[in-house]
């Protein structure tokens, strides 16, 4: 979180991480698609011939509270999920306040779901981090694809962790929204507690989420797309030592 009183800005950064073409950009497309043009700026890639995600993907959405004065930006990036750009994804994720993991529903794509999940610690790790210790959220990608893991097995996951766990066809919109948002709650949830964002920002802690909804221009109620997440806490807490959350 960045914290500028002369422009009177709060800056809040999201990381989509997960393996290559799991639908991380996809999720951004579909965000930028799904928001007001008044909430959002340009939707910057960079792409290789293959049209995977070289370096990162940003979405800078922007809304600004009646109540303070105090503008809140945030910028929604996406890591590179090719093996090789491991510096780059560590990089991109230096200073996140939450992470949205997106795994391939694909049953043939379980391993390189886990590979990257343990990529992620590791990168964390190298900056310091416990995964315990970041908002985390993850969505499963592509429900609409043949062969991906049941409905009963992405409960039974998500039944085994504190990370809220959201469903998606993000080429489509489904689950796009609702991840984003579940991932704003437990961001803000953790930055609430250690920085009094509300007080700072003249919002009430419980209307942050539905505010924010709002000036992106989601028209669904929000307990609603939040009521989507299968699994585990919007809350943020820190979680034990031992606790190891579930692996997509």
């Amino acid at each position: 979180m960045q914290l500028n009183f002369a422009a009177r800005e709060v800056t809040l950064k999201l990381v989509y991480y997960g393996p290559a073409l799991s639908g991380k950009t996809t999720n951004l497309r579909s965000l930028h698609e799904l928001t007001s043009e008044r909430s959002h700026g340009r939707l910057m890639t960079l792409e290789t011939r293959d049209d995977r995600t070289l370096f990162f993907d940003m979405l800078p959405l922007t809304f600004k509270s009646d109540e303070s004065g105090m503008s809140l930006r945030i910028k929604v990036f996406t890591v590179p999920g090719q093996v090789l750009h491991g510096s780059t994804r560590r990089l991109v994720l230096q200073g996140a306040d939450g992470v949205a993991f997106i795994a391939d529903s694909q049953i043939a794509e379980t391993e390189n779901n886990a590979a990257s999940f343990l990529d992620l610690r590791a990168n964390l790790k190298d900056l310091g981090l416990a995964i315990r210790d970041v908002p985390l959220v993850i969505q499963f990608n592509k429900r609409d694809l043949p062969n991906v893991r049941s409905d009963v097995e992405i409960e039974a996951l998500a039944r085994r962790g504190r990370e809220p766990v959201f469903q998606a066809t993000a080429l489509d919109g489904a689950g796009v929204v609702e991840s984003f948002l579940g991932l704003l709650a437990l961001a803000w949830s953790k930055l609430d507690d250690e920085h009094q964002l509300a007080r700072t920002l003249g919002i009430q802690r419980d209307a942050f989420v539905p505010l924010a909804a709002a000036r992106l221009g989601v028209s669904r109620p929000v307990s609603e797309l939040l009521g989507a997440c299968v699994g585990g806490s919007l809350e943020f807490r820190a979680r034990p030592r031992a606790g190891t959350g579930p692996k997509p």
